[in-house]
């Protein structure tokens, strides 16, 4: 198989985990036009698979991805308007796949985070960095834009961080970061990260999976809406939903009951 075919795999760990890898290492995982499919195409096929319950972004080698690739940005210099707005509308795409990704996603970011990589970070549902990693919207200094990864950036890092390091594309450690709000657990090497990362996903796994789907979905819809009689009536509506759901009913019986839910793993 060539380079761009092994770029992006799709392995199915511990039961109920589907790790999503960009393998480019040598190119510190930077992404282009068919990367950015595979990695589209890698995500809906997670996403629609009924035993996967926790999906992990993670990346090859020492770096988590560099962005866009070279390459791929000297063809784009020399594409129409048109073709432009197509390849942009894809990167896009991706972005708003795994935003919405219906299952809970963790990414994983070791080493440099540049450009597009930061999206990727902002999209994912729980984030966590070693202390080493490295954070740069480096668009500007090619004179660029952050566009399309923007509306997750701004919501991961504020407005007022947005400012700063939009306009300056200063690198900013893991542990600004985590101040920042992209990144939720810094810690001190690989080998911490993925005992993190296991972790969380033995959490994540007492959890209903329908009912994780459900409080995603929750965020998107209150995130920053005033709350007035319209949200307030459909929190009210979602709430009653669930609770009379197989899931809610069985999570409701197994704690009344003082037993396991019927999702809850064997140790």
């Amino acid at each position: 198989m060539s380079e761009q075919e092994t770029a992006v795999l799709l392995r199915r760990r511990d039961a109920g985990v589907t790790e999503i890898v960009l393998n480019r290492p040598d190119k510190r995982n930077a992404f282009d036009d068919v990367i950015i499919q595979q990695l589209i195409g890698a995500l809906e096929e997670a996403n629609t698979d009924a035993a996967t319950r926790v999906v992990v972004l993670r990346s090859e080698g020492k770096h988590f991805s560099a962005g866009a690739d070279l390459g791929w940005m000297r063809r784009m210099a020399d594409n129409s308007h048109q073709e432009n707005l197509d390849d942009s509308r894809e990167l896009a795409r991706l972005m708003n796949v795994l935003n919405h990704l219906s299952k809970p996603v963790i990414g994983l970011v070791q080493g440099a985070a540049f450009g597009g990589a930061v999206g990727l970070a902002a999209c994912c549902d729980i984030v966590i960095a070693t202390e080493t990693s490295s954070f740069c919207l480096s668009e500007v200094k090619l004179g660029l834009i952050p566009a399309v990864i923007s509306p997750y950036v701004v919501r991961a890092i504020g407005e007022r961080q947005a400012r700063r390091y939009f306009l300056s594309a200063e690198v900013f450690s893991a542990r600004q970061a985590q101040d920042f709000g992209l990144v939720h657990i810094v810690c001190d090497d690989l080998d911490a990260m993925d005992q993190h990362c296991d972790e969380l996903i033995q959490q994540l796994a007492q959890n209903g999976p329908k009912a994780m789907t459900a409080a995603k979905d929750l965020i998107f819809a209150v995130s920053q809406k005033p709350i007035d009689a319209e949200v307030i009536d459909d929190t009210a509506q979602r709430i009653a939903n669930i609770r009379v759901s197989d899931e809610g009913q069985e999570g409701l019986g197994a704690f009344l009951n003082k037993r396991k839910a019927s999702w809850v793993p064997e140790v």
